[in-house]
């Protein structure tokens, strides 16, 4: 099974010329790729074995009219710190060069690469949380996987997730002691 150990959303408008230009340089075949998560979205890919051995795909999916995803897949052991951060510094640069606007980069590394949702207004549907508290943890370690973080994610990063966990209706029912312990990360205490 392939897993995503990078992945990055963008939009924009693409030329054939662009088009041409990114699967040259991230040497894609022109297949989509026929398995794993979000294979139906693909356009074209690459597999590859990184210098520690680890079987990759290197994906490029289109989502919607102009949605461009680029992912980084593993087989079997997750690659190194180093392949990925090079994948990620690959996939801004060419997000940069054809001029499409950086919506997220999962997991995300800089404040810029997470995808803020929006205050719900009382007439938006609810947040993921909805209206209730169902995770019982008191804490805030434990919190780090449901907002979509590893608990080494940087600092910056937790930050701007956990703002907008407590921006949702359900903060209010949320453990007194887990409510206090964010209120002293976001302080740096």
């Amino acid at each position: 099974m392939l897993w995503p150990a990078l992945r990055s959303l963008s939009h924009g408008e693409l030329t054939s010329d662009q088009l041409h230009w990114l699967l040259g340089e991230f040497r894609l075949e022109e297949t989509p790729r026929t398995e794993g998560p979000g294979a139906s979205k693909s356009i074209a890919h690459r597999s590859f074995t990184d210098d520690a051995g680890t079987s990759l795909v290197l994906d490029l999916a289109r989502t919607g009219e102009s949605g461009w995803v680029f992912t980084l897949f593993y087989l079997g052991g997750r690659p190194s710190v180093t392949t990925v951060e090079e994948h990620r510094t690959l996939f801004r640069e060419a997000i940069d060069r054809l001029g499409l606007t950086l919506v997220e980069v999962t997991p995300a590394a800089t404040v810029e690469e997470v995808l803020e949702a929006p205050p719900v207004s009382s007439g938006d549907p609810e947040s993921a949380f909805g209206a209730h508290w169902d995770l019982p943890y008191e804490e805030l370690d434990r919190v780090w996987p449901h907002v979509g973080l590893r608990e080494d994610a940087p600092r910056e990063v937790k930050e701007v997730k956990l703002r907008e966990l407590m921006r949702t209706p359900a903060w209010s029912a949320a453990p007194e002691a887990l409510r206090l312990q964010a209120e002293r990360f976001l302080r740096g205490d």
